[in-house]
């Protein structure tokens, strides 16, 4: 166990790639509604990250809790559809579309998760972070319209994001 350990702080001290210019304004979106963010989100892309490095697919559910906070569950899964990892945390609103992560079994380790853009009928989403580490394109079904992932593209590429990184997920 202390080898696993040791093994997480090596990589927690190994500096992630940054996939966005940093001297492009980053926006969340202004008018963000949590209840209807809320649920099952199938991701359909995604920038390279440790934390995911074997997973073929995955999912992110969201709840809303009495105190305020957002109840979060993300699943990795294999090619062959088992899952690979489950980690569950919460997420504080700190601005419309803005969120603070926290993730039980990594204390006192706190990640912005922005909600760059999310279409009309909250289907597709878009969600990034300021510093740029993270970025994900994100559907309520596996598969998503080639209209929203262009969209969601767009979003991406608008707050500085460089699309030659991003990955798309097969469902």
């Amino acid at each position: 166990m202390r080898y696993v350990f040791a093994l997480l702080m090596l990589a927690a001290c190994t500096p992630a790639p940054v996939y966005r210019d940093p001297t492009v304004t980053i926006s969340s979106q202004a008018l963000f509604d949590p209840a209807r963010y809320a649920g099952l989100w199938h991701e359909v892309a995604r920038f390279p990250n440790a934390f995911e490095r074997d997973c073929v697919t995955a999912t992110a559910e969201y709840g809303l809790r009495a105190d305020g906070l957002l109840s979060v569950l993300n699943i990795c899964r294999s090619a062959d559809g088992t899952e690979i990892s489950r980690i569950n945390g919460n997420a504080e609103i700190t601005g419309p579309g803005r969120l603070v992560v926290r993730f039980d079994s990594v204390p006192f380790v706190a990640a912005d998760y922005w909600v760059l853009w999310v279409d009309e009928g909250y289907r597709t989403a878009v969600v990034g972070s300021p510093n740029g580490k993270t970025g994900w394109i994100l559907n309520r079904d596996p598969e998503i319209p080639p209209d929203r992932l262009r969209a969601a593209r767009e979003v991406l590429e608008f707050n500085g994001y460089d699309l030659s990184q991003l990955q798309e997920v097969s469902p």
